[in-house]
This record gives structure tokens, C-alpha cells and sequence, in this order.
């Protein structure tokens, strides 16, 4: 589908980060609706692992929600980019540090009732500080914290960014208690 929403369906904005496209549905009591999709290029997470007790957060400064969020590094896919090496892109960039291992976690849909965007999680191992490379407009700081905090920032609403969310609980749950 997301194929054919990027393809078949016309373009009723398009912006410097996504377009918009028109998408004609079925309805069950016949004819049709017209919905939009937000159409993003993908984008990878990465879970930034300093030991086996220390993750490397971020605070980004989001102008959309008007806030300054805790968050993993994130970013956007360049066309025809390989995943891994986004990954390590953007790890540098927003945090500083370069990872001698990078591994795939889990790829999911942050918003699949009206977007497109597929986000892959990575895990990145045996970090080296080397220096952030901010985009001009981005606004980050980083900060070592305790696997077990980043957990109760979840349950303390203070970490409410799902990509986040979604990343850190996927590795305490599936990779660090061997479920």
C-alpha cells in the first residue's frame, strides 16, 4: 500500500521534508472518501549504548510541539542510503559518538493512520566521543543516563517521544531480560 500511495495517487502538497497525497478509499456502504497520506522518506532510531547500564539521550528542541524533548538520535534516510550506515550518521551528528557495532533491533510505524514513515532501531555498541556535527537549525544536548532512569522517564511521562518509547522498552524487554 505504501507503495502505491507513493505512486499512484496525486501529489496535493509537496514540502522540503514530505508530501501530501490524495488517496481515494473504498467505502463498505460503496463508493469512495478521500483521505490524505503523509508520504516521509523512512528514517532509523538509534539506542546509543555507552556500557550495559548507560544509554546516551538526547534533548531536542522540537518547534512543532513548541517543547524541548528527551529522545534517542533519530534521522531521515538519504536516497538510497543503507540503514546502518544512516544510522551512524546520525548517531554522530546529534550525540558525538562513533559506534565500532551497529545492530538491527526492529523496524515499526510510528503513525500508520495517516503517514508512510517506517522507522528501523538500531542498537549501537563500544562508543568513541568524537564531536557533534548539528544540522544548522537543530538544538541538541546529550546526556548519559542510566538504563534503569531512561526506563522510569517512560513511566514518569518525561521521556514522550514514541519513537523513543518504543526503542528503549523493545530492548529492556526483549534483549535485556531475555523474553
Amino acid at each position: 500500500m505504501a507503495d502505491d500511495v507513493q505512486s499512484d495517487n496525486p501529489v496535493l502538497y509537496q514540502g522540503a521534508r514530505f508530501a501530501v497525497r490524495g488517496v481515494e478509499l473504498s467505502q463498505r456502504s460503496g463508493g469512495t472518501i478521500r483521505r490524505e497520506v503523509v508520504v516521509p522518506a523512512n528514517a532509523v532510531v538509534v539506542l546509543p549504548m555507552l556500557d550495559e547500564q548507560t544509554v546516551v539521550l538526547i534533548q531536542n528542541e522540537r518547534f512543532a510541539v513548541g517543547q524541548t524533548l528527551w529522545e534517542l538520535p533519530a534521522g531521515t534516510l538519504e536516497a538510497g542510503e543503507d540503514l546502518a550506515l544512516c544510522a551512524g550518521r546520525e548517531l554522530l551528528e546529534e550525540t558525538g559518538y562513533a559506534a565500532a557495532e551497529v545492530t538491527r533491533l526492529m523496524e515499526f510505524y510510528p503513525s500508520p493512520g495517516f503517514c508512510t514513515e517506517l522507522l528501523t532501531a538500531f542498537l549501537a555498541r563500544n562508543l568513541t566521543f568524537q564531536g557533534q556535527d548539528l544540522d544548522e537549525t537543530e538544538r541538541i544536548t546529550t546526556a548519559a543516563i542510566p538504563l534503569k532512569e531512561s526506563i522510569q522517564m517512560i513511566r514518569d511521562n518525561r521521556i514522550r517521544d514514541a519513537k523513543t518509547i518504543a526503542t528503549l522498552l523493545y530492548y529492556q524487554t526483549f534483549l535485556r531480560t531475555g523474553i
